[in-house]
């Protein structure tokens, strides 16, 4: 309620944001939730221009979701490439975002980018307050051998511009391993939010715009709005 709240105040400066150029954009949300979850970041980026459009997987399952090696996911990003005849920019929040690594490692001629919110790619998933109810909804273990080689792969340097969007002050994931420092191409940027509608936020909104508006660009760094 408070991050809603928060949007009514900061509608002139998420506003002046930059204007889009069309690009196919595809948001993919956290663990649990659906395309509904991403409403707002949805709509705010179509004002600004861009062809943002949801995942279409329904609720956000983990393998269940996406399929046992993610082919119901690459399928759906291979799609969205070929039709618009463009590279697809994947913005993903939580789970969302390490899945969104995924499909640019395993299909990078169709990725512009991506960015990643809130998303602990890059450690341990037990630095989570999260890990045993996505074990629970997904049936998946995380120490499972299946499971840990994709989690190295995920974490492995990306082959396209990457920006990992984090929090010290998350509260469910350890903000800390919501970016590598030593991952090459891939800016850290820090902002203040809590993980829960850490999608709704204004300063994340804004963040994501302006990334958006200079992909793959800027320097390496934090940034606080």
């Amino acid at each position: 309620m408070w991050a809603v709240a928060s949007l009514l105040p900061a509608r002139r400066m998420l506003a002046s944001a930059p204007r889009g150029d069309g690009r196919p954009v595809m948001l993919l949300p956290g663990l649990v939730n659906s395309d509904r979850s991403l409403f707002l970041m949805r709509r705010y980026l179509r004002r600004l221009g861009y062809d943002a459009v949801g995942w279409g997987l329904g609720r956000n399952l983990g393998a269940r979701a996406i399929g046992g090696e993610g082919e119901r996911l690459l399928a759906r990003v291979a799609r969205l490439h070929e039709e618009s005849g463009q590279t697809v920019t994947l913005v993903g929040v939580s789970l969302g975002g390490i899945m969104a690594r995924f499909v640019a490692h395993r299909l990078p001629e169709a990725v512009r980018e991506v960015i990643t919110i809130s998303s602990p790619y890059a450690g341990d998933p037990r630095a989570t307050r999260v890990w045993r109810m996505f074990e629970r909804l997904t049936g998946e273990r995380i120490d499972a051998e299946g499971v840990v080689a994709r989690r190295v792969e995920i974490a492995r340097p990306l082959p396209v511009p990457a920006t990992a969007i984090w929090s010290r002050s998350d509260g469910l994931v350890n903000g800390l391993i919501c970016r590598d420092p030593e991952e090459d191409g891939c800016r850290a940027i820090e902002v203040r939010s809590g993980h829960l509608g850490v999608q709704i936020r204004p300063a994340v909104l804004r963040t994501v715009a302006d990334i958006l508006a200079v992909p793959g660009q800027g320097p390496l760094g934090t940034f606080r709005p």
